[in-house]
């Protein structure tokens, strides 16, 4: 008998057991696990051959079994503490302060650290993206060296990314000394008996050589693994608060216990009831398909190369696509503006709790993800501005016209040079304001369904916002290297491209 098949007989029988322990009143945590072992199995019994192809690849099993090993590495380190602190009392502190918090978790969520938890990796790979975004915006026209290296390709690029590496140290230092100060830097968050001076000198040593710890690591993924490390190191941390998530959804807090409003229809305001699980599962089935489609999307430009006769030989005068993204951006403008809303709200709390000052309190709630219209309306504003200034830093018509005259490539029915340049503009601004309208819905879900269904904002942020695009986008990209080495190798791919 074929061992696919078997695995789903058993996976239906496991389903169907665990279904009947847990309506038959038996203890909760069997009846879970029945059911966990039935899904794991029916799964496994589902997978397409195309998957399991995959791991009879020697030098493909070896890039993925190292890239698991070294991102289980990076989950080890997220939960070493730092030394000579209270975690107990720091726990108590990020408890209290929902600002806080608020702003801790969306930093977390795309630097892959934890900032609530005084851990090694507490900040992540954040450092090392700062650096990053600034030698990019500097290599965009600001600092003409840095443009220089940027135009020489491979080379360049190598060069650039050793300026990174050198810059993360610097940034790295100087938010561990703030962060430290602002965080931990107080007597009762330390065991007693430890200097506090002597705390914060080796917190910021400790959480530099953390960053740098996991630069190298992501280093180490994209040289040996597969996929691009530091972004694989990002979706890891974001995955990994899913099963936090799913217990608050369906369980009773601070238990192994069903909800048993979830298998009621019509339950009581704020609790989750069975029509709105339904409601949850197809929109994030839908949301998760509409990000794929616009992540992949494209605007194909026909472009025709020049004829030209050598001999007797005519050689030119073929048709290729000059393939431009829709969300040509992707995930930053979202980025940039929930850290630029976030800040006003924090430093207009800050202003209220230090004077009292109930105007600064009330602007301080306008900028709350909780506030409604106000909220949403400048956070799609944020994302426009700043899906249009990432793009026009990224790609730049001129340029791309120039390079096109330079290969004797032009596009049917317009001039090399200036004409093309305007004609690629104008299809830019178009596309770019679909890309930005995608963005920005695809931003406003999650508050939606925190404020419409009353959803707790660890669930509803699983259904957009830049949890949801990272966790795609670098997914895509891993998908499509492993389907080049699949085809390399004359095996069927995963996609049809």
């Amino acid at each position: 008998m074929n061992w696919r098949r078997l695995s789903l007989a058993l996976g239906i029988v496991a389903l169907i057991a665990g279904i009947g322990l847990f309506f038959g009143g038996y203890n909760s945590t069997v009846a879970g696990g029945a059911l966990l072992v039935g899904i794991f199995a029916t799964v496994l019994g589902l997978v397409p051959e195309t998957i399991i192809t995959i791991f009879t690849i020697p030098e493909l099993r070896y890039k993925i079994f190292i890239t698991l090993a070294l991102l289980g590495v990076y989950r080890i380190g997220y939960y070493i503490p730092l030394p000579m602190i209270d975690q107990t009392v720091v726990a108590q502190k990020m408890a209290d302060a929902s600002s806080n918090s608020q702003l801790l978790g969306f930093v977390s969520m795309f630097s892959g650290g934890n900032l609530s938890q005084a851990c090694i990796f507490a900040f992540g790979i954040m450092p090392y993206i700062s650096a990053s975004i600034i030698l990019q915006l500097l290599s965009s026209g600001v600092v003409p060296a840095l443009e220089k290296l940027r135009k020489e390709g491979a080379s360049g690029q190598k060069k650039i990314n050793e300026y990174t590496r050198y810059l993360t140290v610097p940034i790295c230092v100087v938010q561990a000394i703030l962060v430290v100060n602002s965080l931990y830097f107080e007597q009762k968050y330390l065991i007693s008996g430890y200097d506090p001076l002597f705390f914060g000198i080796s917190a910021v040593v400790i959480l530099t050589a953390g960053c740098l710890f996991l630069m190298w690591l992501g280093e180490q993924i994209d040289e040996f693994g597969i996929g691009n490390g530091i972004s694989l190191i990002i979706m890891a941390g974001i995955i990994a608060r899913i099963p936090d998530a799913l217990g608050t959804l369906i369980f009773e807090p601070g238990t192994t216990t069903f909800r048993a409003s979830i298998f009621t229809l019509g339950g009581a305001p704020g609790e989750m009831s069975m029509e709105k699980l339904l409601l949850l599962a197809f929109l994030f089935v839908g949301v998760i398909v509409g990000v794929i489609a616009m992540t992949k999307a494209k605007r194909q430009i026909m472009t025709q190369s020049q004829k030209f006769t050598r001999g007797r030989r005519q050689f030119g005068g073929t048709r290729q696509g000059l393939p431009m993204k829709v969300n040509a951006a992707g995930v930053m403008p979202v980025i940039f503006a929930s850290t630029l809303l976030i800040v006003p709200g924090f430093l207009f709390k800050m202003i209220y709790s230090g004077t009292g000052a109930e105007w600064a309190n009330t602007i301080g709630e306008m900028f709350s993800r909780n506030s409604g219209w106000f909220y949403n309306i400048c956070y799609i504003i944020m994302i426009y501005l700043f899906t249009y200034f990432w793009v026009a830093i990224q790609f730049n018509p001129q340029e791309i016209a120039e390079n096109l005259k330079d290969h004797g490539t032009f596009i049917p029915g317009y001039r090399p040079g200036k004409s093309t340049a305007d004609y690629l503009e104008k299809v830019l601004l178009r596309i770019t304001y679909v890309g930005a309208a995608f963005l920005a819905v695809i931003a406003i879900i999650p508050s939606i369904i925190n404020s419409e269904l009353d959803i707790d904002w660890r669930i509803a942020g699983f259904f957009g916002g830049t949890g949801l695009l990272i966790v795609i986008s670098v997914a895509l990209d891993l998908v499509t290297k492993i389907n080049s080495h699949l085809v390399m190798r004359n095996y069927p791919g995963l996609t049809d491209e």
